[in-house]
């Protein structure tokens, strides 16, 4: 098997035996047949590993990696060690993929002459909003392409998450993910977005995400990682766009940052995590005169700079407002906008 259109598949595999055959299948049936699958067992107990051995006696294609347990960023660091392909591409166990994924994918690569693909994705198992799709492929620049990652778009989705993503390998060799810590994609995907020319967006839902198998995001658990390793890791891709002398991407990396954190907040607050929603009021509130500088920025909006004063000033009291909205004004735009 020859590497010129070899896409090395790596997968992520830690006690999901009863996810996993869908995945592995999803993988081996892919039209685009050229790949090398990784399976990484990283340290699974629950017979993860055995399965994984008896799909690399069906096919030829599955290489199989078994390793001391260390985390998701481990495992695929374990991936790329051995990968052989041209491409790069990465699935976790629990998930699966359509059969045309990479097919799209790596057509739209090369059709843009792309050093990155991007497909959209649909949640699975919980509530989770889903766009509607327009099976476009448009091509982006590489700040074309870090501005929807950073800002957002209102028809285009870029996420953090490697899983929706097709790297070429020269463009993205020696990069790996940071071990020991979780929302490591956050970092990955700005550093490897910062090394393309060309990105190829795939306005298809490819990727099927499985959303929260066993417990709610806003567990206890799910706060102390947020705090841990998501926020750090947000600051980490600021401090990463200033190294590199991006100032106005890494300024629009702060301002949606500090956004984000708003919604935190209600969640916490939602969810009775008292602790956590005190713990972020502290947090933007160290940060109040570098919030507000940014704020000031072309791109801030009235809105929200409205909210953030008021969340500095009386966070019970943007709570308040924000749940009143949500109940009385929200749905009465929504029914003016069907009846309009």
């Amino acid at each position: 098997m020859g590497v010129d259109g070899l896409i090395s598949v790596i997968v992520t595999v830690y006690n999901i035996k009863d996810y996993l055959p869908r995945c592995v299948e999803s993988v081996m049936a892919q039209t685009y047949r050229e790949l090398e699958i990784i399976l990484v067992d990283d340290g699974s107990v629950d017979g993860s590993g055995e399965v994984c051995d008896e799909y690399a006696g069906k096919d030829e294609r599955i290489r199989v990696i078994h390793k001391k347990n260390g985390g998701v960023s481990s495992a695929r660091n374990a991936g790329l060690q051995i990968a052989r392909g041209k491409y790069l591409g990465y699935v976790d166990g629990d998930d699966f993929i359509d059969a045309d994924m990479y097919e799209k994918m790596l057509g739209a690569l090369i059709a843009e002459k792309a050093q990155a693909a991007v497909c959209e994705y649909k949640h699975l198992g919980a509530s989770g909003h889903d766009r509607v799709t327009t099976g476009e492929v448009i091509g982006l620049s590489r700040e074309e392409a870090l501005d929807i990652y950073i800002c957002g778009h209102r028809k285009y989705r870029i996420y953090p998450a490697v899983w929706s993503k097709l790297f070429l390998r020269e463009s993205v060799d020696g990069l790996r993910f940071a071990e020991g810590k979780t929302s490591e994609d956050i970092l990955y995907t700005i550093e490897a977005f910062c090394g393309i020319e060309r990105c190829a967006y795939v306005d298809v839902a490819c990727y099927n995400y499985v959303v929260d198998r066993f417990d709610s995001i806003m567990n206890k658990e799910a706060g102390e990682r947020r705090f841990a390793f998501e926020i750090p890791m947000w600051k980490e891709q600021e401090a990463f766009l200033r190294k590199q002398g991006m100032e106005q991407l890494a300024d629009k990396s702060a301002y949606y940052f500090y956004r984000r954190m708003l919604f935190y907040y209600i969640e916490f607050r939602d969810a009775d995590q008292q602790d956590f929603a005190a713990r972020l009021v502290q947090l933007l509130k160290s940060e109040e005169k570098k919030i507000m500088a940014v704020y000031q920025k072309e791109w801030s909006t009235k809105g929200d700079r409205v909210r953030m004063k008021m969340m500095l000033k009386a966070p019970g009291w943007y709570y308040r407002a924000v749940k009143l909205y949500e109940k009385y004004l929200l749905p009465y735009r929504q029914k003016s906008r069907e009846c309009g």
